[in-house]
């Protein structure tokens, strides 16, 4: 599979991506991510996933030598992995080439066979993957499918050995419904509300510089971006002018003629969005533009628990506002609700970000700041509870396109041995046959 790569990817690069420059159009009032986005979030990560795959390959393959106990001594015991076998990848449209290449490189490095089904609602990139990429990988071990919903319940109906799904929980509990009917097992990669909590010992323009900026990347679009803010009312009076001052440096007086700011991918989801400017009260943006899919960059306060901008995931560009009087009433407002996606802190105490992190549950965690977790590769990506299950990135999507088997080599000889387990049993053979079971240098005591 090594190989297939390095002939599929020249120069140990994706060929594909350069292509790809159709995600960030030239008319900046009808592009969905800038040129920098694209850079930054699709094609280099992207392309580090497949550098580092091929980097890496012969190593993750390899068997992997485990300890033995005294009855195994004269064995071999060791892990190999091998691929489940035809992998089905359904990817999403907001980074609909991240999203789609980097399972992909995971799936074709543990050697599966792989059907590749594309968002159809990114359509200039569902295009691209359709007609370029064949030209770079083998089509013996791919298949890209093409269609909408029906499309894809239809592929759902046939059996697979593996199910990898990026997307919203509501078709997540579909996906997995299906997977149950042949036990195939399935990876969700799923959204939520990301609760981004500030301590009033912070800084607030640099929280608002880090904020404004992975909140209204891709024009929010980003199962990551953090979907509110929990701090104190006095924390929030600082917070605001330092969030409006930072929305005007990036993107100036006029937001919607900077082509640093993306647009919302369909009219369905702008009107979604659109109502959800109704919740709470604008403090700062809450423009809107129909004909350009347009939203501002928007800060929602006096936002109250049970309104639906706290009820679903926002996925756009609009950041509420929800006050607490202490760090204990906003730890116990994240307990409260599904476990989030990715979850964040900013304080200047150390200990305050860290009893965050103790005292909650989530996929990732970021203190400080926001997104970078994700561009480590040697970090796991995925969900816990409500924002779903398994992980990849790296090494971890090896790991998770591949078969652990459990393997012991014995010899047909020295049966002598094996006298220990064989009836007619006594307590003193027992007692000699659990010594040799136990697990060699565990120095584990319960108290």
């Amino acid at each position: 599979m090594n190989e297939l790569w390095k002939q599929a990817l020249p120069g140990g690069g994706c060929a594909l991506l350069p292509t790809l420059g159709i995600l960030a159009h030239p008319d900046p009032t009808h592009f969905l991510q800038s040129a920098f986005e694209s850079e930054v979030s699709e094609v280099a990560i992207s392309q580090g996933e497949v550098t580092l795959a091929l980097r890496n390959l012969r190593a993750w393959m390899k068997d992997e030598r485990v300890p033995k106990n005294l009855a195994t001594q004269l064995d071999s015991a060791f892990i190999r992995k091998e691929p489940f076998g035809l992998v089905l990848i359904i990817a999403p449209w907001n980074y609909p080439l991240n999203l789609t290449l980097v399972p992909l490189v995971g799936a074709l490095a543990a050697g599966n066979c792989v059907v590749l089904k594309p968002s159809e609602i990114s359509k200039n990139v569902e295009k691209i993957l359709a007609e370029v990429l064949p030209q770079y990988v083998d089509q013996s071990c791919f298949a890209v499918v093409l269609g909408g919903p029906q499309e894809t319940g239809q592929l759902l109906e046939h059996r697979f050995d593996y199910i990898f799904f990026t997307g919203s929980p509501r078709v997540g509990k579909i996906v997995m419904t299906a997977a149950a009917k042949h036990l195939t097992p399935v990876t969700l990669e799923l959204g939520g509300k990301n609760p981004c909590y500030v301590d009033d010992n912070c800084d607030p323009q640099t929280v608002a510089n880090r904020v404004a900026w992975f909140r209204y990347f891709n024009a929010g679009q980003t199962c990551v971006a953090p979907d509110y803010v929990l701090c104190s009312p006095e924390m929030q009076e600082r917070l605001l002018p330092a969030l409006q001052s930072t929305i005007t440096r990036f993107y100036g007086d006029d937001p919607q003629s900077s082509p640093n700011l993306g647009r919302i991918i369909n009219q369905k989801q702008f009107q979604r969005l659109r109502a959800l400017l109704g919740c709470g009260r604008v403090a700062i943006g809450g423009q809107s533009d129909e004909s350009d899919r347009y939203i501002a960059p928007t800060v929602l306060v006096d936002v109250q628990e049970m309104e639906p901008v706290m009820q679903e995931e926002i996925f756009g560009p609009i950041l509420p506002i929800v006050n607490v009087q202490s760090l204990d009433e906003a730890i116990e407002f994240i307990n409260r609700r599904e476990k989030p996606l990715a979850l964040y802190a900013f304080s200047n105490s150390s200990q305050v970000v860290k009893r965050v992190l103790t005292q909650t549950s989530s996929g990732g965690f970021c203190g400080n700041d926001g997104f970078m977790h994700m561009t480590l590769a040697s970090l796991p990506f995925g969900g816990v509870g409500a924002s779903g299950m398994g992980r990849y990135h790296g090494k971890f999507s090896f790991d998770t396109f591949s078969h652990h088997r459990a393997c012991l080599l014995r010899s047909p000889g020295m049966e002598k041995l094996n006298a220990l387990r064989y009836p007619p049993q006594s307590p003193r053979r027992l007692r000699m046959l659990l010594v040799a079971m136990e697990a060699q240098g565990c120095s584990c005591t319960l108290l």
